[in-house]
This record gives structure tokens, sequence and C-alpha cells, in this order.
């Protein structure tokens, strides 16, 4: 004989006891009783959502797997409490499977209901209910839908304006290089002309070009700005004495250039009566080489840049990889260097011995994104900014700290809860975290812990080092 209980059993439990003795009933005859072991299932999560449970005596636990690791999210012994089916009255809208699992941890009783039953008991007997319980769910997962979308543009836009600005100053400087270059080589051409015009004959043009490779092309060691000053002194004075114009003008573009009396004797010896012509076209000549210099570095800049703006986004990478933390970790920072005031000082301690980590690289550079940011913001343009790698156990941890005024002790516990956030209205949506905890509890199987004080703040992104099964992206 089927057990189920009683209209008197079901009105002792919190869930049911608004309710009158005919819906009381209803329940009672369509319902049945299961007797669940310690350590049995009541309900398994990814399964078709078929029955409503509820507690009547004993305990259960609910669970979720993430990325093949189970979560305990909640553990209860109040008769009444109840799990399974929960969103059986949406009926088609979505698709229907267990969210959760319900494990008994001890011999406990349920009650049974099937969900469609619950399901048309729910749109009979509250219909308006119905209806709003609807409309926030849907409400709900759209608006987050939406403002998570948001959030991402918004840290895209972000690294954007940090990229671009950082771009934009070698980028000019290649530029003015590249617009200068063109003057001084065909200055340099009319100088050579202008000796061969005043008579200097094949084998004299011959050595200075001979000679200009032999000139070093910058000063061996970095000068102070008073030995730069006493070099050209030195080099004018030599310069004047030889007979050649304007030799205070051209002096100073020579020393920058690692031409000094040495060098200068040497041009001397190979032009001989020709010098002042001859110096002038080696001044042309260096600057060339120093602007060719500049578009060189310049244009390093830009490939390094975009080398970290690739490896932030991973665009031409495979979804998951094996990586060093310590590449994303450096890519995020150069993305984000715009927004370090004059008064943050950032430091990186990174262990050497971590190996590549198994990650979906792209959305742990935006968790970096969205913890540096907070850091920052809790900063207020001044204070020590500190990312540490390290292994613990089986996990690699990425520890990103701040000075900062730290969060409050009454808001721990809810900084990873959707839309709160501690920022003023329209300076923060509430989901940066969430999104974080998300990515790394959901896509990782890791885990991030905080702790914080006034003055130090520390979030902990653990990662499993071992790749764990994945049944698709």
């Amino acid at each position: 004989m089927t057990m189920t209980a009683s209209p008197e059993e079901l009105r002792s439990l919190f869930l049911f006891e608004d309710l009158d003795d005919e819906k009381l009933e209803w329940l009672s005859a369509c319902g049945t009783v299961a007797e669940i072991p310690a350590d049995g299932v009541i309900c398994a999560q990814g399964d078709p959502a078929e029955f409503l449970y509820v507690l009547l005596d004993g305990e259960m636990v609910m669970s979720q797997l993430v990325r093949d690791h189970s979560v305990e999210t909640s553990r209860t012994s109040r008769p009444g409490t109840y799990g399974g089916a929960v969103q059986a009255y949406l009926d088609d809208q979505i698709e229907q499977k267990y969210q959760h699992t319900l494990r008994a941890t001890r011999p406990s009783r349920v009650f049974v209901l099937p969900a469609r039953k619950f399901s048309k008991a729910v749109r009979k007997w509250f219909p308006m209910a119905t209806h709003l319980l609807a409309g926030i769910f849907f409400g709900m997962t759209n608006l987050r839908r939406s403002v998570d979308q948001r959030e991402r543009l918004t840290a895209l836009g972000t690294i954007t304006a940090g990229l671009t600005h950082e771009l934009n100053n070698p980028a000019a400087a290649a530029a003015r290089a590249s617009a200068e270059l063109g003057d001084r080589l065909l200055a340099a051409q009319k100088s050579l002309a202008d000796l061969a015009a005043q008579g200097a004959d094949c084998t004299r043009l011959a050595a200075l070009v001979a000679l200009r490779p032999t000139l070093p092309a910058a000063p061996g060691a970095r000068r102070s700005p008073l030995e730069v000053s006493d070099a050209e002194d030195e080099l004018g004075d030599w310069l004047e004495e030889h007979g050649v114009a304007d030799a205070w003008d051209l002096a100073p573009g020579l020393v920058s250039a690692g031409v000094g009396v040495e060098q200068a004797e040497e041009v001397a010896e190979a032009a001989g009566e020709h010098l002042p012509s001859a110096i002038r076209w080696l001044a042309e000549v260096m600057e060339v080489g120093q602007l060719q210099a500049e578009i060189s570095e310049a244009m390093d800049r830009i490939t390094a840049l975009l080398d970290s703006a690739r490896q932030y986004s991973q665009l031409d990478r495979a979804a998951y990889q094996r990586v060093d933390l310590r590449e994303l970790l450096n890519s995020t920072l150069t993305m984000l260097k715009r927004k370090f005031g004059p008064g943050v000082t950032v430091k990186t301690v990174y262990d050497e011995s971590l190996p590549p980590v198994p990650v979906y690289a792209a959305e742990l550079n935006q968790v970096w994104t969205n913890l540096i940011v907070n850091a920052l913001y809790a900063m207020d343009g001044s204070g020590t900014l500190t990312i540490r790698t390290s292994r613990v156990n089986d996990q690699a941890m990425v520890e990103i700290a701040d000075t900062g005024c730290g969060i409050p002790e009454e808001d721990i516990d809810r900084i990873f809860t959707p839309f709160f956030t501690t920022k003023p209205v329209g300076q923060g949506t509430g989901l940066g975290l969430d999104i974080s905890w998300r990515i790394v509890a959901d896509r990782h199987g890791g885990d991030i812990k905080v702790e914080s004080l006034p003055g130090d703040t520390r979030f902990q992104v653990l990662l499993p080092l071992a790749e764990a099964s994945r049944n698709g992206d």
C-alpha cells in the first residue's frame, strides 16, 4: 500500500500551514511519502524535474555540481523545507530539469508531489502569484543577462580606452620621426653634394662614407646632465677652433648621437680642408640614424602593446588551454596601465615554479580586470596594489591585494550577490564580482576567497592545476 501524508501532518509544515482543508486533502491524495536511507539521493541535478520534494522529518542537503565538483549550498532538518521541481509552474516555458541534487544525510521521510500536479495546483490556487513569479523569474533572468553583457562591454570599453591611450604616444612619436626623416635624408644628400661641389675628391668622400658606420650610434653609457653639458662645451670649443660655422648649434645633436672630440678628429683626418661641410653632413646623417632608432623603438612599443592586447583577449588562441598565469596578469596590467594614478604602486610577486594552468584564458582576464579595477577604486588614487601567485596544494592561487579602505564587515558575505554594490548609484552594476565568481567557480571549478581589513584587502582566486573532464564548452 502506498503511504501518503495526512492533511493534519501537511498542515503542520510551514509550507502548507495556510491552506484550507480541501487543498490539504487534495495534496494528501495526490502525493506520496518516500523513506530515504542515510546518504540516499532524493533527486539528481540534470535529471528531468518530475517531482517536488518536501521534508517531513530527518535531514537533507542541497548541492550543485560545478565543473565536476559538488558544492553544498544548504543543509537542513526543518520540516517543510522543499526542493526538486520548484519551477514546475512555468511548465514548458523553460527546460524542466532539477537544478540541484538533494541527498538525505540520515534516514528521512519526504512528501513527494508530482510536478504536473504541483504546477496545476499553483496555477489554479494562486493565479496572480503564478504570473508574478513567472514575471520575476524571466525578468531577473533577462536583467541579469543584459547587465552581464553591459558589464562585459564596460570592461571592454575601459580596456579599449586604455589601449588607445597607450598606443597614441608611440604612434605619435613614430609619425613625427617619420616626417622628420624625409627632411633629414634630403639635407644629408645636399650636404654630400656640397662637399663634392667644394672640390672634395672621390677618395675623401669614400673615406667619410666608410667612416660613418664606425662611429657610435649613441653614447656608450648613460651620462648625467652635467656630463652631457661638459661634452657639448668640449665639442663646441673644438669645432669653433677648427672653423666650423654654427659650432654651438651642431654640438648638442652630435653629442646626443655619441660623437665627441675623438670622433670629430677622425672626421677631420678623412675630410681634410673640407671639415666644416663634412661635420654638417655628419650631423645630418647621425640625426637620420637617431630618427630611425626612434621609429624602431616606437614600433617595438606598439608591437608589445598589441601582443598584450592579443594575450588579454586570447582572440587567436583556443578557448581552453594551459597558460602561464603571469602572462595573463601582465597583459591585464598593461591594458589597465592608464587607470593607475601616480600615487599607485604596483608590485608583482610571482611563483616561478608554478606550472601552466588549464583555463579559459580570456574569461580569467576579465576576472583580473574586475578585481584590479575594484582595488584601484578602493585605493582612490593612492596605495599599493600587490599581485601574487603561489601554489596551494593542488591549486594555483592568484592573490590581488590592495591598501584601500577595505570592505565593511557587514558587507563581506554579500559582495558576490548579484546587483549588490558598495559604489554610488550609477558607478557600479553589482555584477562584477558575481561574474568573476561564476567564471572561477562555474567554468573552472575553483573558488574565490576574500579577507579584508582597512588598509589590507585580499582577493584569492584558487584554480585547479589538473584539467577537469569537460562535457563541452
